[in-house]
């Protein structure tokens, strides 16, 4: 398909947001602060319910205990990471953590959410974290650009069933759905749901172009591949 997309569906590490960031900020961040956000919310409803699930998932075993296994690993862990998404959030509001993007990002995408775009997120970290990062960046709050945010609830991001249930979410036919990764294996399997793909390839992530999606530098080049503002 040719022309612009209605919608453009945005990862965000390694595509908005530096690698470095999330690895050497957010995660050291949350890991940090897990022991006592835990001693200190575990009767709050949200962190109750999701040290149920951790406790599901892994029964016999200290909910901590496995929660830092989790992280230890970078699991894609969907309580793992509403959790952190909570931690993460009273880091933004303390003023401890200000969200990084790229220097594209924030002018890009208000061209776009302004010229009629659709825009949403797609991420393994849970819906509550996006919306702290982008709530937080240097160029301002952007959540309100986003018509929809989508984490691990919905599905793994390497399976194209993923893909097509956000295109229902969304009211669109995937074809008139470009998403942007930097992860060659999620855009093989949102091509295979039938979503038009680009890859981000940032200066200094060490992403390896693939030879299977259009690959560019940034979001101003994938503006000029696919005829957006």
């Amino acid at each position: 398909m040719t022309g612009r997309p209605a919608a453009v569906l945005t990862d965000i590490e390694g595509t908005t947001t530096p690698i470095a960031f999330v690895h050497r900020t957010l995660f050291p961040f949350a890991r940090a602060r897990l022991p006592d956000f835990l001693a200190e919310h575990a009767e709050n409803g949200a962190v109750a319910a999701i040290l149920d699930e951790v406790q599901a998932m892994a029964p016999g075993r200290a909910p901590l205990d496995t929660l830092l296994g989790w992280l230890d690993a970078d699991a894609k862990v969907t309580p793992l990471k509403e959790l952190q998404g909570l931690i993460w959030r009273e880091g933004y509001a303390a003023g401890t953590l200000h969200a990084d993007i790229y220097p594209d990002v924030a002018a890009r995408l208000r061209a776009w959410h302004a010229g009629g775009v659709r825009l949403a997120v797609y991420s393994s970290g849970s819906v509550e974290a996006q919306k702290q990062l982008f709530g937080h960046t240097g160029a301002g709050d952007l959540t309100g650009l986003f018509g929809g945010f989508f984490d691990t609830r919905i599905g793994g991001k390497r399976e194209s069933g993923s893909y097509r249930a956000i295109a229902a979410e969304l009211a669109l036919p995937p074809a008139d759905i470009l998403f942007l990764s930097d992860v060659e294996p999620e855009l093989d399997a949102a091509e295979a749901a039938g979503l038009r793909t680009c890859q981000l390839v940032r200066a200094g992530d060490g992403t390896v172009a693939s030879d299977r999606h259009l690959a560019v530098a940034d979001f101003g080049a994938v503006a000029a591949a696919f005829d957006l503002p």
